[in-house]
């Protein structure tokens, strides 16, 4: 019976993602469809299957998809006012035809902000700064994705937030978290140069490919120095670092602070002043920097920070129609991130179909949710002898990190941790498993809310995304594989 149902879990897997990857079938509506028949297929009955899978999984996203209305109507404000063509031209002038530099420049941007920031609030506000400086330099829509995607997975793997479940369920040390991370970053840093480079002669830039190589294999030594003279300084230099650091941070802290209370007092000023039909204030150019900056000094929550951004955004850009305006941003903006939205209740659906419904609705499954029960001792028996078998085996099912698959670590990817841990399977291994198919799943799976979301903002199919950037993603993945083979096994 048990084998029955694996095969047909796997039968409903792969055809879903078959569909879905060859865009037979939307994933609006088979995530939906592999939600219901997985649990059911998995000895759940119907009725939890409808009631704790696709009831309450529709609103397990509900901060994520709060979070991306807001922020739409943030970026439809920015758009209706005029401010997002304006900042978008007054980008272009200012970087010139240099679209290389400035995408490498917006690489390193997200890659430093999201070592400490996380969560889709935080991705919304920081690709309202950098999507339309890449579009001002003519990097194409997917490009601009696919860039945006890598520099989140790449400040993810330093994020030191990210190391908690190795350490903690892998029993590993800090030391041996950080060595190998540096070593999946070098190798898909790397990547994303590579990456740049093509994708922009894709889209039809004249590329100076002897230049670049330069410039690249200088990008990778000086970073590849910084990020090793810092983790080979002793603790107390660098705790001293973090100390000035630290300083430093609260007097910006300070002083950011003063500077937003100080636009805003300008902004009502303006309000009393003569202003020139259509003329765009200096401050408005300030919109999406400011909830970013009440987030990452002063950790006010993302809505509350989304709100403060469309008040400011409605007195700094005032003009005689300037409330119809913001009323039709407020409903506009709700409804062109409808299909994210409706994407994301399928994702939770889908999560709960993998991962059980939350407490206390799981109490009823007191020996475990049956989809994980299931395929547990299954993927015992996988376990790889030697690095030839891991390195081959993984960089094969790698895949399987997308749409919540068995290596997605948001998805079932923890607890197949745990079982390859309890098969007696080297803890290091399995961390760089999970950090090397990580990047097929950071940056191309379609059920990620942040490709969902991007994807939506650059009016291109997300599906697409996953075509473009699973051949590099892929390749990182067999590198990252054969490095942790190397070290762990």
């Amino acid at each position: 019976m048990e084998i029955i149902q694996l095969i047909l879990l796997l039968i409903v897997f792969l055809t879903s993602a078959i569909l879905m990857f060859f865009r037979k079938i939307p994933a609006l509506l088979a995530l939906p469809l592999m939600a219901f028949f997985i649990p059911v297929i998995s000895g759940v009955s119907i009725t939890d299957t409808i009631e704790l899978v696709l009831g309450l999984g529709a609103t397990r996203l509900s901060e994520a998809y709060t979070i991306a209305i807001f922020g739409s109507m943030l970026s439809i404000l920015l758009q209706k006012t005029g401010v997002a063509e304006s900042f978008i031209k007054a980008g272009a002038e200012l970087s010139g035809d240099k679209p290389w530099t400035i995408a490498f420049i917006m690489l390193i941007l997200i890659i430093l902000l999201f070592t400490t920031l996380g969560g889709l609030g935080a991705i919304i506000m920081v690709s309202t700064v950098v999507l339309p400086i890449l579009a001002s330099v003519g990097v194409g829509p997917v490009t601009t994705v696919g860039i945006f995607l890598i520099g989140l997975s790449l400040g993810g793997i330093l994020n030191v937030g990210n190391w908690a479940v190795y350490t903690n369920v892998l029993l590993l040390s800090v030391d041996e978290v950080r060595s190998f991370a540096l070593v999946m970053f070098g190798i898909s840093f790397t990547g994303a140069l590579f990456y740049i480079t093509i994708q922009l002669y894709r889209d039809g830039h004249d590329i100076d490919f002897k230049k670049i190589a330069l410039r690249s294999l200088i990008a990778i030594l000086v970073v590849g120095i910084l990020f090793v003279t810092y983790f080979n300084l002793n603790d107390s230099i660098q705790q001293t670092i973090l100390n000035v650091l630290a300083s430093l941070g609260i007097g910006a802290k300070y002083l950011i602070g003063s500077g937003i209370v100080l636009l805003f007092l300008l902004s009502f000023v303006r309000l009393f002043s003569k202003k020139k039909e259509g003329e765009i204030f200096w401050g408005a150019y300030f919109i999406p920097v400011i909830p970013l900056f009440l987030i990452l000094l002063f950790n006010i929550n993302f809505i509350a920070a989304f709100i403060v951004g469309l008040l400011y955004g409605f007195i700094s850009t005032f003009q005689k129609n300037s409330l119809n305006l913001f009323v039709r941003s407020i409903l506009e903006g709700g409804s062109v991130v409808m299909p994210a939205v409706a994407l994301m209740l399928g994702i939770g659906m889908l999560l709960n179909a993998v991962m059980g419904p939350s407490a206390p609705h799981n109490a009823k499954f007191i020996e475990g949710w049956p989809v994980l029960t299931l395929l547990k001792p299954v993927m015992s028996t996988i376990v790889p002898t030697n690095g030839f078998i891991y390195v081959v085996l993984f960089t094969i099912f790698a895949p399987l990190a997308l749409y919540r698959g068995p290596l997605n670590v948001w998805g079932m990817g923890y607890g197949i941790a745990a079982i390859f841990l309890a098969s007696g399977m080297n803890p290091g291994a399995i961390m760089g498993l999970l950090i090397s198919v990580g990047q097929i799943q950071g940056i191309s799976d379609p059920t990620n809310t942040q490709n969902v979301w991007l994807a939506n903002e650059m009016r291109v199919d997300v599906q697409k995304i996953l075509w473009n950037t699973i051949p590099h993603t892929w390749a990182w993945a067999l590198l990252g594989l054969i490095a942790s083979a190397i070290i762990f096994m």
